[in-house]
């Protein structure tokens, strides 16, 4: 890393250098000063510099670094550079300097003629360009600047380094940038001066953007320019200059904290840059994103910084597996509150989607995804294009990548007049339905049911085509895809009661009565997103099919009532009878789950079932199958699984023998054997609240 040879230009001689550009930069075009001067007293801190600060930076040897900020030349060879040769230089520099402003604010313009002519031929007859010594002036400045006072002389130093900067902008910011990390309070002092200036903040936070976005360049010398920039953003004359360019400062703070992130810690310090003083180091993220506040605060995005700080969007940033996250939460909240930047943010995005560098990629696609939330910034392209880019990325082999093609479909399902294409989007949402990461999964989920959500929603068709793929991720290991998967069929439900009220036998209709037993096997669920999905897509269910059973469903769901789940198994048996096989055989399958409470709420289904359905409707190899599943419940772990199992077994017992009663007799009195059999009671469930409904007069258990 080098910073000394980044400010050097191909610049010409001296000429003729006043003061009054050395202290205002207001009516001439250069200004520098060099070493002693005998033009009047010195100021009273001498020409001793101190060259550590508290709480600073050690300060290099001016030229000992090279910054890179592109479009910069060396000087040629017939001109070599010539370093100082020791910080007293820089301190005579800084001295002058301060003597100069102080000058000019006692006599005015009018009479600096003289001193300047002066000035400008000690330059010239040292024979150093005006540009090499910019570097040492500001280093002096730097070092002068905590020991003056408040008041007349700070403020005329401070002046000096506008004046400098308002014609050396890249030598002003290569001579501030190491003292600004670690932090200094000298250099913090110095950015808030420039960002003040409405004549050269724009010039500097030009320089610091080039900082940023140099990938080639030292590491340091980015994290650098970022706090810089948060210095001089959080002044608020500094909104007006970042107008031409705030997207591209956006795209590269946050890209800076994916790239932060992906490192997992800061990086090491060289002995030049360590700090002076023993603390804890300093977070580099914390810089980017309080930046990045200050950016957006600054241009009226207040209540963007709020809604990332309710959603815990600045944690999602700076964590290496959440960042993506937290840059989609950032573009939902800048789509929600500030709409005015998002045309030329989706601009900048554009070029960044086919970049080589991963994070920079993946930080375009993600913001991208997020923008098409918004739809007057998805018309800025064509449907066709972004159809097809979307679905080229489920194509790609990181899962990541088809992860935010997938949120992005989802979002273009939203806006009404960009899919018209419904059977090129499907077989993308399909596809993924099968997919191993549980993110893409989620993502489908969501983006069919937003599709659902669409005017004319392809009803009949996504029945049939989630018929087979819908039920076996009801039952997913991964308790997020069992809530999204629920609560899709829900949708599909309440969107398709017209045809389910009037009895079609569709697709649609088998769907609901495939998915009946698990949905009331979900009630129990431990997921507690699962459970409450499972009940709100059975009061759909309830609605559309016209049971009566809401009040049941909703008992059954949040207290311990065997009275209502007893009705609505009475109600399912009788309503399809034809079912009553697939309803135990389902059934059965989760008395094996690895859960405790999917056991024993299965158990207990099972028994109603069993209890309500008259002889003759079930084969006896499956009450075989049933009592031999049942009976191997009796060595599980957990009791109140073994005495439910213990009571159901009991109603297939009595099934069975009701069923092998002369079947003339059953037909002669068809209720008499279905009242000799008992109602199963079963004990108080230990895994979910029990009820205290006995209390205001309804039947308790049994």
């Amino acid at each position: 890393m080098a910073w000394g040879a980044w400010g050097r230009a191909h610049g010409g001689p001296v000429g003729a250098l006043t003061l009054t550009a050395l202290a205002e930069g207001i009516r001439t075009d250069q200004g520098q000063t060099p070493g002693r001067s005998s033009l009047g007293p010195q100021p009273e801190h001498g020409l001793e510099p101190k060259v550590e600060t508290e709480g600073a930076a050690a300060i290099p040897t001016v030229g000992s670094e090279a910054c890179s900020l592109p479009g910069r030349r060396e000087p040629a060879p017939e001109e070599p550079y010539q370093d100082p040769q020791s910080p007293w230089e820089e301190g005579a520099l800084a001295d002058l300097a301060v003597y100069t402003a102080a000058c000019l604010e006692e006599a005015g313009f009018a009479g600096t003629q003289a001193t300047a002519l002066t000035l400008s031929s000690a330059l010239e007859a040292r024979g150093k360009r005006l540009e090499d010594q910019v570097y040492a002036l500001v280093r002096g400045l730097l070092t002068q600047v905590p020991s003056l006072a408040e008041g007349r002389p700070r403020r005329a130093a401070l002046r000096v380094l506008s004046a400098l900067a308002l014609e050396h902008a890249r030598e002003v910011v290569c001579a501030l940038l190491p003292s600004s990390l670690p932090p200094d309070r000298a250099a913090a002092e110095l950015w808030r001066s420039l960002s003040r200036n409405q004549r050269v903040n724009g010039q500097v936070l030009v320089q610091l953007l080039w900082a940023l976005k140099d990938e080639a360049g030292p590491e340091l010398e980015a994290l650098a320019a970022t706090r810089a920039l948060g210095e001089m953003l959080a002044v608020s004359g500094c909104v007006g200059a970042t107008r031409g360019f705030y997207p591209h400062l956006l795209l590269v703070l946050v890209t800076q904290l994916h790239q932060l992130a992906r490192r997992g810690h800061s990086p090491d310090t060289p002995k030049g840059w360590a700090p002076l003083h023993r603390g804890p180091p300093h977070s580099h993220a914390s810089c980017a994103v309080e930046a990045l506040k200050a950016l957006l605060t600054g241009d009226g995005g207040r209540m963007v910084v709020t809604c990332m700080e309710q959603a815990g969007g600045w944690r999602r940033l700076v964590g290496v597996h959440t960042h993506l996250e937290g840059v989609l939460l950032l573009a939902s909240a800048m789509v929600a509150h500030a709409d005015h930047h998002l045309r030329g943010l989706f601009g900048s995005l554009l070029p960044r989607l086919r970049s080589p560098d991963d994070t920079q990629r993946l930080t375009a696609m993600a913001f991208f995804t997020g923008l098409l939330q918004s739809r007057p910034t998805a018309r800025l392209l064509r449907e066709e294009v972004i159809l097809e880019r979307l679905r080229a990325w489920q194509g790609d082999p990181e899962p990541t990548v088809r992860w935010l093609g997938l949120l992005g479909l989802g979002h273009l399902a939203l806006n009404r007049g960009k899919v018209r294409h419904v059977s090129k989007l499907l077989p993308a949402l399909l596809g993924a339905l099968g997919e191993g990461d549980g993110r893409l999964v989620d993502a489908a989920l969501g983006a069919l049911r937003r599709l659902l959500l669409r005017p004319r929603a392809p009803v009949r068709l996504l029945s049939a085509e989630l018929g087979p793929r819908l039920p076996r991720l009801l039952d997913d290991a991964r308790d997020s895809v069992r809530a999204s998967a629920v609560g899709l069929l829900g949708t599909l439900v309440r969107r398709g009661r017209g045809g389910l009220r009037v009895g079609l036998r569709g697709p649609l209709r088998k769907l609901v009565l495939q998915s009946l037993v698990p949905l009331l096997l979900r009630l129990q669920d431990p997921s507690r997103d699962a459970a409450e999905s499972s009940e709100w897509t059975l009061a759909r269910c309830d609605q559309a099919l016209r049971w009566g059973l809401l009040e049941d469903m909703v008992t059954v769901a949040h207290y311990d009532s065997p009275e209502a789940l007893s009705r609505i198994c009475h109600c399912l048996v009788q309503r399809y009878p034809s079912h009553i096989p697939s309803f135990l055989s389902q059934t059965q399958g989760y008395l094996r789950s690895p859960q405790d409470p999917l056991r024993w709420a299965a158990a207990v289904l099972l028994g109603f079932l069993v209890h309500h359905t008259s002889p003759g409707r079930i084969s006896q190899d499956l009450l075989d199958s049933l009592f031999q599943e049942l009976g191997q419940l009796q060595s599980d772990p957990e009791p109140a699984v073994v005495a439910a199992a213990h009571v159901s077994a009991q109603q297939v017992v009595l099934l069975a023998r009701a069923q092998a009663r002369p079947r003339c007799l059953r037909q002669l009195c068809p209720g008499l054997w279905h009242h000799t059999r008992p109602l199963p009671v079963y004990a108080n469930s230990p895994f979910q609240p029990r009820s205290f409904i006995g209390r205001w007069g309804c039947l308790g258990p049994g």
